[in-house]
């Protein structure tokens, strides 16, 4: 029997399949994946430096060793969530695996750099199966709404543990063994994840998709690395032709790719998607909350080796407390995410992001380590509730058909959002490090030395070393001077930015109802509140 409240959402008198034991099982083994994801985007820098030794890779193609991963992973994320919805979520997931694994190894072994980079690239592809087909089959799994929450807190969870744990364990195998063993972390799991699979993961395609258009995947492909390549530059070298003309490619292909989309009858996203208003804000928020996380942290790290002069080890164990925050904050957020309207909780949560990145502008050249501690946690906090409730409304709002397509759009959003965080808050950063720096060099630095110096502050201390004692602290005061005058103002944009957000939150979501309005006894559909108000949604929608 179906009844309306006063909301005008329609309510089911059954309450959904809650989730058992072989639910919660398939959770933890697609959490280890979404570990491993995460530690294959940072374990291969510590092992840079004995690889170089070994393989002897020129300027370019160390970057392209290291980038590679990262650039294919964002670029396959659309094809590979759709590709997920016409041919299965759990079968391209264990096709992601079985790659990953053997792609895993060919790294590990590889005996040029010529092969490590192929091999990094084909384990990008692979492992851009993970996070949409992950995210996808959660949905499927877990119909009440209340232990959705919880999986997707817990899923979350798994990237930032990935990316905390990672270092940790590829120092320890570098240790004992060579560089080549950090790949090798990926088979444990992989096999735990292709036994396990079959028997605890359901399946799931939209029996009536078409055929997957190569054509526009070849495009999203080349739009979203172009994009992502040219912003990556403008960080590392600042402005220039070469990046400035790569974005604009990128966002030509970009426009043309959405064209075509319009005129398939199967198309690779289904544009309708952003005409729905709750999909639309929420993808906004995520991306701008990626584009803060991923922009203040960058500068915490250098700030901790470069101006406190803590080894990395020690600035990783000062990193933890972040790390544990934000697992804390993507468990806890479930508990209160939903008895609030989405726009409160997240205007609420980044306004308090914000204030975590007011703390940081107090940072100081000569001390601070508490500070940005206890900053980055609370930005933790914050900001996982958002991370949480955004992902479920992104994909929550699409047809159950859809989530795969919508899942992998909302992680080509947050890689987008990242490269942006650091494209942009960097630029910002090193600009005002270099006018800083150049306004107050001491007397007596050589020019060839000063121009090095006002690179980065990475370069700084390491031509301080070379210099007189005296004059050597004189540039080292003056360059962390500076970086910490960097490092407040991309704080402040972040804050402004994070205030931002939660007013166009407050104000494009105020009239999405908080789930218990909708779940007063019986409980909501399936599909839960979000899903109901976009079913209202598209069905006044023409079709593409």
């Amino acid at each position: 029997m179906t009844v309306t409240n006063e909301n005008g959402s329609r309510m089911n008198t059954t309450t959904p399949p809650r989730a058992g034991r072989r639910e919660w099982i398939g959770l933890a083994v697609l959490i280890l994946a979404c570990v491993l994801y995460a530690m294959d985007l940072t374990v291969l820098h510590l092992a840079v430096p004995s690889l170089s030794a070994d393989l002897k890779p020129s300027s370019t193609q160390l970057l392209w060793i290291v980038d590679i991963y990262g650039f294919l992973v964002a670029g396959s994320l659309i094809t590979m969530g759709t590709l997920g919805d016409r041919i299965g979520r759990r079968r391209l997931l264990l096709i992601g695996a079985a790659v990953f694994s053997i792609t895993s190894v060919l790294a590990a072994f590889s005996t040029s750099a010529e092969m490590l980079i192929a091999s990094r690239a084909l384990m990008g592809v692979a492992g851009a199966t993970l996070a949409p087909s992950t995210l996808s089959l959660i949905f499927n799994m877990f119909l009440d709404p209340r232990q959705r929450s919880v999986a997707i807190g817990i899923w979350i969870s798994g990237f930032s543990a990935g990316g905390a744990i990672g270092p940790v364990l590829g120092g320890v195998l570098l240790e004992y063994f060579w560089w080549g063993s950090v790949f090798l972390l990926a088979l444990p799991v992989m096999a735990l994840l292709l036994a396990l699979g079959p028997r605890v993961l359901p399946e799931f395609r939209n029996p009536e998709a078409g055929r997957l258009d190569l054509r526009s995947a070849a495009m999203s492909l080349a739009a979203v690395l172009a994009v992502i390549y040219g912003l990556k530059e403008i960080a590392q070298d600042g402005l220039g032709w070469l990046p400035a003309l790569s974005i604009l490619a990128g966002l030509a292909t970009g426009f043309l790719f959405l064209r075509r989309q319009r005129r398939l009858a199967d198309p690779l996203i289904d544009l309708r998607l952003f005409r729905i208003p709750t999909f639309n804000v929420s993808l906004a928020t995520n991306v701008v909350a990626i584009f803060v996380a991923v922009g203040y942290f960058l500068f915490i790290a250098q700030y901790l080796q470069l101006v406190l002069g803590l080894s990395p080890l020690q600035a990783g164990l000062a990193s933890l407390p972040s790390a544990v925050g934000f697992i804390v904050g993507s468990n806890v957020a479930p508990r209160f995410i939903h008895r609030f309207r989405p726009a409160f909780v997240l205007s609420a949560t980044l306004i308090l992001a914000a204030a975590g990145l007011l703390v940081l502008t107090q940072v100081g050249a000569a001390a601070g380590l508490a500070i940005v501690v206890t900053a980055s946690v609370l930005i933790s906090l914050a900001l996982a509730p958002v991370f949480t409730l955004t992902t479920e409304l992104i994909v929550g709002s699409a047809p159950p058909e859809r989530a795969g397509a919508a899942s992998g759009i909302s992680e080509t959003a947050a890689e987008l959002g990242g490269a942006m965080g650091i494209a942009i808050l960097g630029s910002i950063g090193t600009a005002v490090y270099r006018s800083g720096l150049a306004s107050r060099l001491p007397a007596g630095i050589p020019a060839e030395t000063a121009e090095i110096a006002r690179d980065t502050l990475g370069a700084a201390v390491g031509v301080a070393q070379q210099l007189p004692d005296q004059l050597g602290l004189a540039l080292l005061d003056i360059a962390r001077d500076a970086f910490v005058q960097g490092l407040h103002l991309a704080a402040a944009i972040s804050a402004a930015v994070a205030i931002g957000a939660a007013v166009l939150a407050v104000a494009l979501l105020r009239r999405v109802p908080a789930r218990s309005e909708l779940e007063p006894q019986p409980e909501l559909e399936p599909d839960g509140a979000v899903a109901e108000l976009t079913k209202r949604e598209m069905t006044t929608l023409p079709t593409p």
